[in-house]
């Protein structure tokens, strides 16, 4: 990984994880951004530490250096994958003879229709990663009220009220299944059970006028195929664009699937799928031209981040390459895998299983956060007259938000563990105390659709999501776990609040005075309580930028014009970062205004 000094130069920006308030490589043509990290309270970032040794004994403690610029310093210089993914821009600022994008303004540059010159809403300004409230904006039967696109915008309002930073929406895209987890032609829209793409851009535009990112889910570790080989294996795909991007053969699949796909790449890099052929993502030309698919979905729909689906059927590499190459403000894996048990219940110690998750973050370069499966199998065991359970022996947070916090997606339920699937569904009447738990703790919250909307929760998560607020608690909160019993957790996060879980009403010692403290929400066996003294002012870094010469890294990745793009957003492109683009691509454009 590249070193970085803390209030210093990027060195080597092709390898630095990706961090939602700084950007992090550079170019000439696009010059340089600064990303400010905001701080809730500057005492208490003094004071907190990454990861140790003691925490995660295994890899994570050595391999964080990249993220010591996120705590005190800002990351200059802007990542190639940004230039495909804003190519559809409003002129950058001159000076100089050269053009630049200052600060914020980066992202709040406008887009444009496919057709008929249109300006799209401003991109939102990214919260840092530390700040996010994540929403699964749809559920399993979502394909059933048709188009769900549009329905999704009569809740963006209640969203904004809510408080929510970045809205996780299904795949987009034609798919074999109607929730669109077995995909095709990955650039057709149209085809989506969820409505067609215009009605998508309508939902996206919404968000971003509402300060609220899109994430889009990325299903690239199996793809359904539309014909069969002389052989009969189904390996001929179909990308539903005309310049036969996508259109790959057995080539791209992996030779060794458990699906009989008749593959002839290279052995599968992670767990096989049976349900469709999975990709060879060591193959170039699959690396590439999911690379362009991905800048496509940033520059022309407008997405701002990833949810990598089933991300634990191929190395971490990838999905660390692809977020490099296309720099989203936000990115997160789903790594599912089995607890260890003892008979029917989950073992007491689950530290293979978090480490697991460690091992797979850290195979991204640390660019990629992790669905947080470790606390979300722990705490439903939990709830059930199990909570010690929740401090493991070190006296912190069994999960991953024991370890690696900052990386670290908690979640309750979603559309596979919860709605109508319910594979691994947490308690239902215990629900509103596993919202008590990850509003209140470490980690970045998701909040499912289903639980807002469909039950009678609605009311307590607001609460609970503004005491969140209302303290600055964020990802990498601290917390002292004061209690862990059977019948009775009791946990301090920030000093700014404290919270209670369990049947047992008798507190004793540990009962928050009334002189301190205030009762702020509460419901069936969870309490919390907030500090009556004012919290810490935020504090945002104001800099301006140094009169020096920085580092330039060279792209790793050229910016493609496909047929997909519109001639504006081509034309923009070639406007704002030549250098990026291909000479033979450049040329042809060139010759397509001619007729």
């Amino acid at each position: 990984m590249g070193d970085c000094r803390v209030v210093g130069l990027l060195v080597n920006a092709q390898h630095f994880p990706t961090s939602r308030s700084g950007i992090c490589s550079s170019s000439s043509s696009l010059g340089l951004h600064q990303g400010f990290v905001q701080r809730s309270n500057e005492k208490q970032w003094q004071q907190q530490q990454l990861p140790t040794r003691e925490g995660c004994p295994q890899k994570v403690a050595a391999r964080k250096k990249s993220m010591l610029t996120r705590r005190k310093g800002r990351i200059l210089g802007m990542r190639v994958g940004e230039a495909a993914a804003t190519a559809a821009t409003t002129p950058p600022h001159k000076e100089g003879g050269h053009e630049r994008f200052d600060g914020k303004e980066m992202h709040k540059r406008l887009f444009e229709y496919h057709k008929g010159g249109q300006t799209r809403p401003a991109r939102p300004i990214p919260v840092d990663n530390l700040d996010v409230l994540l929403f699964q904006g749809f559920n399993w039967e979502s394909p059933k009220r048709y188009p769900w696109w549009t329905y999704l915008q009569s809740k963006v309002e209640e969203l904004v009220e809510l408080g929510v930073t970045d809205l996780w929406l299904p795949p987009a895209c034609q798919s074999v299944d109607k929730n669109g987890y077995l995909p095709g032609q990955l650039y057709n829209l149209d085809a989506s059970r969820y409505g067609k793409s215009m009605e998508l851009r309508d939902l996206i535009d919404m968000l971003h006028t509402r300060n609220i990112c899109a994430i889009a889910d990325i299903v690239i570790n199996h793809r359904t195929a539309g014909h069969q080989d002389p052989r009969g294996h189904w390996n001929i795909f179909d990308g539903g664009v005309e310049d036969k991007r996508l259109a790959w053969g057995a080539w791209a699949v992996v030779d060794d699937d458990a699906y009989d796909s008749g593959g002839q790449g290279h052995h599968d890099s992670g767990e096989s799928y049976a349900a469709a052929p999975d990709l060879d993502h060591t193959q170039k030309q699959v690396q590439d031209e999911l690379t362009d698919w991905m800048n496509w979905l940033r520059a022309e729909i407008a997405f701002d981040g990833w949810r990598f689906d089933y991300a634990k059927g191929y190395a971490p590499e990838f999905c660390g390459l692809y977020c490099e190459r296309t720099n989203p403000t936000f990115s997160v894996g789903e790594v599912w895998t089995t607890l260890s048990y003892q008979g029917s219940r989950p073992s007491a110690n689950q530290d293979a299983h978090r480490q697991r998750l460690c091992d797979w973050i850290d195979g991204t370069g640390g660019r990629v956060c992790a669905f947080d499966f470790t606390t979300k199998g722990i705490l439903q065991a939990a709830v059930q007259d199990e909570l010690w359970r929740l401090r493991d022996s070190n006296g912190k947070p069994p999960g991953l938000i024991g370890w690696w916090p900052q990386r670290a997606v908690t979640f309750v339920d979603n559309h596979d563990t919860g709605s109508t699937q319910r594979h691994w569904s947490f308690p239902d009447n215990k629900v509103a105390m596993g919202y008590a738990y990850i509003l209140t703790h470490p980690g970045i919250p998701c909040i499912f659709y289903d639980h807002y909307f469909e039950w009678d929760l609605k009311t307590q998560i607001q609460e609970l999501v503004q005491i969140r607020k209302r303290n600055f608690i964020n990802a990498e909160s601290k917390i002292t776990i004061l209690l862990a019993e059977s019948d009775m957790y009791v946990a301090n996060i920030a000093d700014r609040v404290i919270l209670k879980l369990g049947p047992r009403m008798d507190m004793g010692r540990l009962a928050p005075s009334e002189q301190d403290w205030k009762l702020a929400s509460y419901g069936d066996r969870f309490a919390v309580w907030e500090s009556r003294r004012l919290p810490p002012p935020k504090i945002e870094s104001q800099f301006a930028e140094p009169e020096l010469e920085w580092p330039r890294v060279e792209p790793s990745h050229k910016v493609h014009l496909i047929d997909k793009m519109t001639h504006r957003t081509k034309q923009r492109i070639l406007e704002e970062i030549p250098n990026l683009v291909d000479d033979d691509e450049r040329e042809k454009f060139k010759d397509e205004l001619k007729y």
